[in-house]
Formats: structure tokens, sequence, C-alpha cells
């Protein structure tokens, strides 16, 4: 499959698996970020995610639960988890909408 080149503000561009590969050798990356529309948050601002765990109980049917446990057996993760990531993928595709 082929990697689609990261758009460079000066260093040219390259591929996003090179980029990957850069921050994981723990190289300089910061030629390739376009900082140009870069937020510094102010002290005593509110962060824009307020990543608090709130208790929230859900009950499913008992076919649901058994097919998310598959899942998440198959991907190796724990349901809470598969739960947390799926809702939020839903969650930004319907604020992007």
């Amino acid at each position: 499959m082929k990697q689609s080149p990261t758009k460079a503000r000066k260093g040219g561009s390259i591929t996003t698996a090179e980029f990957d590969a850069k921050f994981d050798r723990g190289e300089d990356i910061s030629e390739h970020l376009d900082l140009s529309r870069a937020e510094v948050c102010q002290a005593g601002e509110p962060d824009r995610l307020d990543l608090t765990p709130t208790k929230v109980n859900v009950d499913f049917p008992k076919w649901m639960v058994e097919s998310l446990d598959e899942v998440a057996d198959r991907l190796g993760v724990p349901r809470q988890s598969l739960i947390k990531m799926w809702l939020a993928e839903r969650l930004e595709r319907a604020n992007a909408a």
C-alpha cells in the first residue's frame, strides 16, 4: 500500500512511514510540521477535553456483550476500551457532519 506523503512546511515531503520512523527514533520532526495554526493554551484556561473519568451504566443485550467480547479478544483489548474507542469514532464523525 502506498503511503501518502506528508506536506512539509520547509523540510520537503516525506511519507507517513518515514515521518513515524523519525518520530519513533526520537529525531527532530519539527521541519515537517505546519505550526501556522497551532495554539497555545493560556494559564488557567480549561482543557479542550476534560478526561476526568465519569461512570456510566449501560445495559446491553447478551448477544451484544458476547459480540463485543469476541471483537475485543480478536483485537487484544479490553471490552471497555473497545466501547470507548468505537464511541469516540462515532462522536468525531457526528461532530464533523
